[in-house]
């Protein structure tokens, strides 16, 4: 279930071993992005794309978007 997470919850969950996934184009994800966080672009994301997670571990997926 999707819900918004604070900072200190975030890193929590990290600590546990959850996984990090921005969402943005592959080209803002080279320019920055959070340590540890793999790139999987909305625009790509399907079942073969996410097939690289670890379906046992919670995901945290997130997008910076300034405008």
């Amino acid at each position: 279930m999707a819900a918004p997470i604070d900072r200190e919850r975030l890193r929590e969950m990290l600590g546990r071993g959850a996984q990090l996934v921005e969402v943005l184009p592959a080209e803002e994800y080279r320019e920055d992005h959070l340590p540890g966080a793999i790139s999987i672009p909305l625009t790509e994301l399907d079942r073969n794309s996410v097939g690289v997670l670890d379906s046992s571990r919670p995901v945290i997926v997130y997008c910076w978007d300034s405008a």
